[in-house]
């Protein structure tokens, strides 16, 4: 097991933000977080890598997190966030070589610069290596992040909102790289994901958020119901299958029907 969180709640000030959250993680598996803005997502993986300090209980690789040393915690997991300074005035391979430093004793080697120019390569960036971030597109930055993420070959990788600056071609590129390296390397990736069609397609598992608590969790084929939709997130839809996936199609806002 990747990951395994008991009871994890936190409070921003007088706030509960998230309450009694529970769920595991297996080794080769994508888990997706969904549920409406507001629901707890991006707080959820802010616990998850000790960014903040909530109630309860988080283990990787069966060791509580609270006894990860920082070097130890770098190595182990990796964090792509969902917004991302462009004040960098880095090139992209050396923006990426940065997901190598828990590696790094005395100084960058072969093997660093090869991993991280395959990395770029695998996900169609290896052209941006010398430009600088502050002259890449917002799409191509998270890319650079996530391919940063992927080079501290890290047990758990989180991602917050992984393809929200990209198109739907990419989208599917990345998710699918994501998935691949999941796979591979017998690691584990939550991500927390908007899109519901992404999540189905990709993910293994999900854990639909509500109002902090996890509403339902499991396979997202037979999870993703046009009823709990509607519960979730207000919003009529149609939920249909190709080639065995579910896809979801909104249709309208709940009460509005009869306007």
């Amino acid at each position: 097991m990747i990951a395994e969180v008991r009871g994890l709640s936190f409070s921003y000030r007088n706030r509960a933000v998230l309450s009694d959250v529970s769920f595991t993680l297996e080794e080769g598996t994508v888990l997706g977080v969904v549920g409406p803005n507001g629901c707890g997502k991006t707080t959820l993986i802010k616990c998850l890598d000790r960014i903040l300090d909530p109630r309860g209980t988080v283990k990787i690789r069966g060791r509580d997190i609270a006894d990860y040393r920082g070097d130890e915690l770098a190595r182990t997991v990796a964090y792509v966030p969902q917004a991302l300074s462009v004040g960098m005035a880095m090139t992209v391979l050396e923006v990426v070589l940065m997901g190598r430093k828990p590696h790094v004793r005395w100084s960058v080697s072969d093997d660093d610069i090869s991993l991280v120019t395959n990395t770029l390569s695998c996900l169609g960036i290896g052209h941006l290596a010398f430009r600088k971030l502050t002259q890449v597109s917002g799409g191509e930055r998270q890319k650079v992040m996530i391919a940063r993420a992927l080079v501290q070959e890290p047990s758990l990788l989180l991602l917050d909102e992984p393809t929200s600056a990209l198109d739907v071609r990419h989208q599917l590129e990345v998710m699918g790289l994501i998935q691949s390296v999941v796979r591979e390397r017998r690691i584990g990736a939550l991500a927390a994901i908007h899109d519901l069609n992404l999540a189905a397609r990709f993910c293994d598992s999900i854990v639909v958020l509500h109002e902090g608590k996890v509403r339902a969790a499991g396979n997202p084929g037979s999870l993703l119901t046009p009823e709990l939709i509607r519960e979730v997130y207000g919003v009529k839809a149609v939920v249909g299958r190709e080639d065995g996936l579910p896809y979801i199609l909104p249709v309208e806002p709940v009460g509005s029907e009869t306007r």
